[in-house]
């Protein structure tokens, strides 16, 4: 048995619909059952999803406070006002403000832009920027992707005399900042139908009412935001992913070709290359300086500029992937020094750790341990700790800081991540608040991650033809993940692992003769787990291996399990103690030597052993048979008696059975005859009589005790002699013939049948198959 690494929580669909889907838009059975299961019930809503264009766009009028916003930018324009374009410093502020920038430009306006430093003025609006603002004679600010809770600052501008105009898409607070215009699709009251939007977004938004007509060349910069902020890729984000991904692949901007030519992407963009490629590098000039240069490279038409700028992003981006590692290396060490009763939250600590970066440390920490993290970096000269936060499903992080508001100055966030500042002397009571809180709100398997099942199909449902369907869901991202797919009773037909470090396994699946090639990304532990004809249920994503210009179907692998009994067949091993101390590792596992003399020559390495054990009728998971048991009993009697058996390893003596066949019944009246008319047979004379009768010595001695045992013979220390007349008996009466007979059945059972044969032989001995198995062993 293999038990999965997460809990599968399969998506329940209305497989009427789903059937009405298919036959209307004539797509995949699997393809239907995908776009009802996100909600998606009518041929029409599937068309726009699967399909959409310009036309889908909303009226950027719909927002609340658009009309007042771009009146009030016009007449900055025609009047020659100053106006700032106040950004944020993460992929979705840079390309917010780069949109905004080119906008301004193509309208004519006079302007500058400002992004504020993570680490001296941190996040949003700030009273310093604002009174420069002013100074610099800006009567202007326009903010992109921060400003709703800007409350105070608000009331600051307007004391400025600067017109704020606000525009956002975080949640706004109950008091929203009195600017001159505030729009944000959250905002209440406000009639637009889509409220998702990044900032980015509604960048691209302001950009299409000012300008009045929708603005395609800003739409590759709008999608590289919107995925990189990992808003929900539903109704209008999927739009501007969708088109913004298709305007990258052929994109003049030299920022965003020089951007594209430091990540390696070529040809088609995906979601993908944004949230691992671009989305990374953007975000680590701001995490580790300013996010200063990532704009420039947006907004430059310097192609060599462009390409410095790029080149600059993708540097810092190595530095901050080596910090990361090194903060990360750091706190694990520290999670793994702690006692169990602070491991219910992992609470992190260290003075010097960027602020830049630890919120990829508490994902790191949340990946690893999956436990809710926090990681805070201490600045002992201020007595200060600052932190992020990130948290798994059942526990509302949010919910947890407001617990712990009175030693938490400042704190924000939602249920799945949060920043917080505190005194350094409170974080001890930080940790130990937040594992009592765990230990009331969480259960054990609220510890086990969840893996969300889209559908559930059949090997043979998995072709090329459908797999190609499925790409019409892209782009994917939170809201529109990339769809998993349950498999159930697949056999593993081929297990191997692969890659520089051999810690990818590469597979091929097999069921109902239909074939399909997997890989499993750093799965090369559980290749392990397996053994080749297993039959298991498996979940992953169905995805296009193109090679040498072919197109294959491909199941890339995610997780699995092995309902039942597991055989692995250890037989032909020739140093057994190596494979034994494979196992000696953190289950218990237990051999079992059927003869003697093995079992004296184990118990001599058994103190050396950590999980090894020897006792046979000990209940355990995993069970070795060394060697080849007598009989049918012992071999039941050994894993009867064990329950919660999930892995059986066949080693199994291999030393040639001193009799590889029963003599034939022909040969068993030749050597009666003989002794018949001589009456005696010494011991001496079992040699020449084998040679005589073209037997071994063994055969002939086994026909002996067969007949002495039926009682046609005695026996003393010298020779065996003739018995008087007894009543016929069969050879099948003597338990010396059946005894043989059975070990000779098991040995061919047991070491000369295929792993198919095998497996099915074994689980016929095993509690888990105890209402189908019968006794098949003699009971003498």
């Amino acid at each position: 048995m293999v038990k999965s690494k997460t809990r599968w929580k399969i998506e329940e669909v209305d497989q009427e619909l789903a059937l009405q889907l298919q036959q209307q838009l004539h797509i995949s059975p699997l393809l239907a059952q995908l776009l009802v299961g996100r909600g998606i019930q009518t041929a029409e809503a599937a068309e726009k999803f699967l399909g959409g264009s310009l036309q889908d766009f909303y009226d950027p009028f719909l927002l609340d406070g658009m009309d007042a916003a771009v009146e009030r930018i016009k007449r900055a324009i025609e009047h020659g006002e100053g106006i700032l374009i106040y950004g944020d410093y993460d992929a979705d502020g840079v390309t917010s403000t780069s949109i905004m920038i080119h906008t301004m430009r193509m309208a004519g306006a006079t302007f500058q832009y400002y992004i504020p430093n993570r680490f001296t003025e941190g996040y949003g609006l700030n009273e310093g920027a604002l009174v420069k603002a002013a100074e610099s004679g800006f009567s202007v600010v326009i903010t992109v992707d921060t400003g709703i809770s800007a409350v105070k600052e608000a009331e600051l501008a307007k004391e400025l005399g600067l017109d704020l105009i606000i525009t956002d898409h975080h949640e706004p607070p109950e008091t929203l900042p009195d600017a001159y215009a505030v729009v944000n699709p959250k905002k209440p009251n406000c009639p637009y139908p889509f409220k998702m939007l990044a900032g980015a977004g509604v960048a691209f938004k302001f950009a299409h009412a000012l300008l009045g007509d929708l603005p395609h060349h800003l739409l590759e910069i709008a999608a590289i935001g919107t995925i990189a902020d990992l808003v929900s890729l539903v109704d209008e984000n999927r739009l501007i992913a969708k088109l913004g991904l298709k305007a990258l692949e052929h994109s003049v901007n030299p920022g965003v070709q020089a951007l594209k030519k430091v990540c390696g992407i070529e040809g088609k963009v995906s979601a993908y290359h944004i949230g691992f490629g671009m989305g990374p590098r953007i975000n680590a000039t701001g995490r580790l300086e300013t996010a200063d240069r990532a704009v420039k490279m947006f907004i430059t038409s310097n192609p060599e500029d462009a390409e410095r700028y790029a080149r600059e992003l993708d540097d810092l981006n190595r530095e901050r992937q080596e910090l990361v590692e090194a903060i990360a290396a750091e706190a694990e060490q520290l999670v793994l020094a702690m006692p169990e009763e602070e491991t219910n939250v992992l609470v992190v600590a260290k003075e010097g750790w960027n602020e830049g970066v630890i919120g990829i440390v508490a994902s790191r920490l949340v990946e690893k341990f999956y436990r809710p993290a926090i990681v805070l970096s201490i600045n002992s000269e201020h007595g200060k700790a600052k932190g992020s936060a990130r948290s798994i499903a059942g526990f509302n992080m949010y919910e947890a800081l407001t617990e712990c508001a009175d030693i938490l100055p400042h704190y924000g966030g939602h249920p799945m991540a949060a920043g917080m500042t505190l005194a350094e002397g409170d974080v001890p009571e930080l940790r130990h608040r937040l594992n009592e809180l765990a230990r009331k709100w969480l259960t054990a398997d609220d510890y086990i991650p969840i893996t969300k099942v889209d559908a559930v199909c059949r090997l043979s449902e998995a072709t090329l033809e459908t797999i190609e369907q499925l790409e019409k869901l892209a782009p994917f991202g939170l809201g529109n993940p990339s769809p998993k797919i349950l498999i159930e009773g697949v056999e593993i037909a081929d297990l191997r692992t692969i890659g520089k470090e051999q810690n990818h396994v590469k597979c091929q699946f097999r069921q109902d003769g239909v074939t399909l090639d997997g890989i499993g990304f750093k799965m090369a532990d559980q290749a392990a787990e397996l053994t080749l004809q297993d039959e298991a249920n498996i979940v992953g994503e169905l995805a296009v291996n193109e090679w040498n210009n072919q197109r294959r179907a491909q199941f890339i692998l995610k997780d699995l399990a092995v309902p039942g009994l597991q055989v692995f067949d250890w037989r032909g091993t020739r140093n057994k103690s190596e494979k034994i101390k494979q196992l000696d590792g953190n289950a218990p596992a237990r051999i079992v030597a059927f003869r003697e003399k093995n079992r004296r020559q184990l118990e001599q390495h058994a103190g050396g052993w950590r999980t090894l054990h020897l006792e046979p009728n000990s209940a355990t998971r995993q069970l070795v048979l060394y060697d080849l048991p007598h009989s049918y009993q012992e071999l039941e009697e050994a894993l009867g008696a064990q329950p919660e058996l999930e892995r059986l390893y066949c080693l199994f003596d291999e030393e040639p059975n001193t009799l590889p066949s029963l003599p034939s019944r022909e040969q068993f009246k030749e050597v009666y005859k003989t002794v018949y008319h001589h009456k005696t047979l010494g011991h001496n004379d079992i040699p020449l009589l084998a040679q005589a009768k073209k037997l071994t010595p063994s055969a002939v001695l086994f026909i002996l005790e067969v007949f002495r045992d039926l009682g046609f013979l005695n026996r003393d220390e010298q020779s065996y002699q003739l018995a008087e007349a007894k009543e016929k008996r069969d050879l099948t009466e003597s338990i010396v013939y059946q005894r043989q007979k059975e070990a000779l059945e098991l040995e061919t059972e047991l070491l000369y049948s295929s792993y198919q044969s095998l497996r099915a032989f074994l689980k016929r001995f095993t509690l888990q198959d105890a209402p189908v198995k019968e006794k098949i062993y003699h009971g003498f």
